[in-house]
């Protein structure tokens, strides 16, 4: 792996106007500062359509696009909506995704979008060079249609023009994200993506391969993931997705996955799969359990699914999340693969001086994290660690002024071939900006960046540490 900094910030966080980051002109000015900084990737968090927690891990489909996420200035200069139109959909909020706002106004302004195409040849073509897309988009319509209820109380069909809105949407997601791709490779900036192990119950997925998981006779899965306690959870946590029907899926090489992450490496330069170790050995939670205490572990997959992820990806970069309770057979699954690992610094003081997560210890081939989405902002950490913790924390960073920074610097001096910090910890920001709390079903996934924040980011600075790192 080469030596390579980069900076998480998920898509909905990127400055603007239009109460959530969209792919316009604030997409490439912040690829702008990944360049001029020194930066060479930039690590997003997934793309889908979300459920009405509005958690891009708990996705509509795994296949198609966020539509919160398309520029609403790209559809006025292609002459789609008027300037009226798009005054109304500007957020006064730039600190927040306002999502409420988001659901109310966006999606009938891209009707108003969409019932003005005049030329479909386009979005038919792309839809006919990707029908798994096509297949997503009608179970869109269809959902909308039946107000987001499960699929298995549906009563009403779609209108044709309903289907074809999702159509237009997706067409003009992939053609806008392809603009915003092709403007990083020329600025020398990677994109990492992120895919979800898991998917929704109520999703494309499950609709139009229900043999592909393992679900009761009415539909509804009969077991769900999860994870038992541990960092983040007491009570471990109950996700509710439906598990997969690894016996099935087998059968014919595992297409299903196949067809995924090629879907996935088509967007991205690089993708981080999340909860990698459900490959090696998964929670088991009964559907119908109050929480996760009472699962228990099942062997999963293994290497079958290794290889056939491995023959789909190529000489792309694959970050493996390995993070939480690991064991021997999954540390054994993931050097079998080739994969990086992650490590993340805030787990580094247990104590233990060997810990893989503290900076001294960082092999090469590693991605390594000052914190994930999951975690708290660096700053969040030090102020609620108890006052030994902080103590030993700033002793093994050199009792710096600075510790946000110090740790930052001693990322980039370690061995991990990658490195990459939230923006948060660029920022300096505490806890009141961190991104998820697992465990907390409301108010997450919401954080923003302004332009003025993004500005007072010492560009300077930031290259001369990737320079001198050799980064």
């Amino acid at each position: 792996m080469k030596r390579q900094s980069g900076v998480l910030l998920p898509v909905f966080s990127l400055p603007g106007k239009y109460g959530c980051g969209v792919f316009g002109e604030d997409a490439g000015k912040w690829i702008d500062f990944l360049s001029e900084s020194g930066f060479s990737c930039w690590q997003v968090l997934p793309f889908g359509v979300t459920d009405g927690h509005d958690s891009p891990y708990m996705s509509l489909s795994s296949f198609g696009g966020n539509p919160f996420f398309l520029d609403p200035d790209a559809l006025y200069k292609q002459g789609l909506v008027t300037e009226e139109e798009l005054r109304e959909q500007e957020v006064a909020d730039p600190y927040v995704c306002r999502y409420e706002i988001l659901k109310e106004k966006r999606l009938s302004f891209l009707k108003k979008a969409a019932s003005r195409v005049s030329d479909r040849a386009p979005v038919e073509a792309f839809l006919a060079e990707n029908p798994i897309i096509a297949g997503a988009c009608r179970f869109l319509a269809a959902s909308e249609k039946n107000d987001c209820k499960c699929s298995r109380d549906w009563t009403e069909e779609p209108d044709i023009s309903d289907v074809f809105t999702w159509q237009f949407i997706q067409y003009e997601f992939h053609r806008q994200w392809k603009e915003i791709h092709e403007y990083a490779v020329k600025k020398g900036v990677s994109i990492i993506g992120d895919m979800p192990f898991y998917v929704s119950p109520n999703s494309y997925d499950v609709w139009a391969s229900p043999e592909q998981f393992l679900l009761e006779k009415d539909g509804s899965p009969s077991m769900v993931a999860g994870v038992p306690p541990d960092y983040f959870s007491r009570e471990g946590q109950k996700w509710g997705n439906p598990l997969y029907n690894w016996e099935e899926m087998e059968k014919d090489g595992f297409s299903w996955w196949k067809t995924r992450l090629g879907y996935m490496l088509s967007l991205f330069d690089g993708i981080r799969i999340d909860h990698f170790r459900a490959i090696s050995s998964y929670w088991s939670v009964p559907s119908d359990a109050e929480t996760a205490k009472s699962g228990k572990w099942n062997k999963g997959p293994g290497e079958k699914l290794v290889d056939a992820l491995r023959s789909v990806s190529g000489e792309k970069l694959i970050l493996a999340e390995d993070l939480g309770i690991i064991d021997d057979d999954t540390r054994a699954l993931l050097k079998y693969s080739g994969f990086p690992g992650m490590a993340v610094f805030q787990f580094g003081f247990d104590g233990n001086p060997l810990s893989p997560h503290l900076p001294h210890n960082y092999r090469e081939n590693l991605a390594a994290y000052t914190g994930t989405h999951d975690n708290n902002t660096l700053l969040g950490f030090f102020w609620e660690l108890d006052e030994n913790t902080r103590a030993e924390v700033m002793d093994y960073l050199g009792d710096p002024k600075d510790g946000c920074a110090a740790a930052i610097r001693a990322l980039l001096m370690s061995r991990a071939g990658t490195v990459i910090f939230p923006v948060q910890d660029l920022l300096g920001y505490g806890a009141d900006t961190r991104i998820n709390v697992p465990g907390r079903a409301e108010g997450n996934w919401r954080y923003r960046m302004t332009e003025d924040q993004l500005n007072s980011l010492d560009r300077k600075r930031l290259k001369h540490l990737n320079t001198i790192y050799a980064r």
